[in-house]
């Protein structure tokens, strides 16, 4: 099992979040060897002492512990399972961390592919944005097996403040989905009550004094209305990717005969603004629906 002075830590992935993540356990001290698809996107991370290589076959023969956070389930699949893969090349009592939202079964196809390896995989799906990233103030949600979790619970510490672990494999991903349902929604009130402040001719800052800290708080109003009244549409959390998360949440919502209402109405939304450019943009940037 692992020893934590002993740690290697490969992360695979180094966007907007991943980028601060790596850079945390880095500063804990760990030997970090990172992989992007993009070199550029490591740079700051190799600047500051991470060790590049080319491929996430070379982070598996290096490595004994595995963060990644990439874009999609696809890419998530490819990362582990392909050729060049760190299941496919993992070595026995590593443990794999994948901390995109992806879909729960695949997180179970993870699992159990990684157990006939000897390797321990666990879904620790996050929320937080890029603020959250940053400032090491991750929700962190945990599936797998519990003594897993356990082990790598001094890590998460490094990454988050609200780390629980959910259950068995694909839990952590199944929580995640909660967690963008209650988004989805919530980013059209946020919204809406921003636009509908601006046209009622109110000082929109002083609305967001009032109702920040009322029943109608929320970590969505406290942190992406300032970006949108101030314009700020640049990424701490890209739609193109809100909509993939919420086509896996309708797809499994579905799948359990749930009707989810509010999140389709979202997710025919965003679309809208992706259909206009908008993909690359941040989910604050839901507001200019209205414009």
């Amino acid at each position: 099992m692992l020893t934590l002075e002993h740690a290697v830590i490969g992360f695979i992935g180094t966007g907007v979040m991943g980028r601060s993540m790596a850079g945390h356990l880095l500063t804990a001290g760990y030997p970090v060897i990172v992989y992007n698809r993009t070199r550029e996107k490591a740079e700051e991370l190799i600047q500051k002492g991470a060790e590049w290589v080319d491929s996430p076959k070379k982070i598996a023969e290096r490595a004994n512990v595995i963060f990644t956070i990439v874009g999609y389930p696809e890419d998530v699949e490819e990362v582990y399972l392909g050729e060049e893969g760190i299941v496919t090349h993992g070595r026995p009592n590593t443990y794999v961390v994948d901390m995109t939202t992806s879909t729960p079964t695949l997180a179970e196809k993870i699992y159990h592919e990684a157990i006939e390896r000897g390797i321990y995989a666990v879904d620790a799906p996050v929320s937080g944005g890029d603020v959250g990233a940053k400032e090491a103030a991750l929700s962190i949600m945990v599936g797998g097996d519990k003594e897993v979790y356990e082990k790598l619970k001094p890590l998460f510490n490094h990454l988050g403040t609200n780390i629980v672990y959910q259950g068995k494999a694909g839990a952590g991903q199944h929580t995640k989905m909660c967690n963008q349902i209650a988004i989805a929604s919530n980013m059209i009130g946020v919204s809406e009550a921003i636009v509908y402040a601006e046209k009622a001719g109110l000082d929109p800052e002083k609305v967001l004094t009032s109702i920040s800290s009322g029943a109608a708080g929320s970590w969505s109003l406290s942190n992406l209305a300032p970006r949108m009244i101030h314009g700020n549409f640049e990424p701490g959390f890209f739609i193109k990717h809100f909509i993939k998360d919420m086509k896996i949440a309708l797809t499994e919502a579905e799948a359990m005969g749930m009707e989810t209402p509010g999140l389709a109405l979202a997710k025919r939304m965003y679309e809208t603004l992706a259909q206009n450019g908008e993909e690359n943009s941040g989910t604050q940037a839901l507001y200019k629906y209205w414009q």
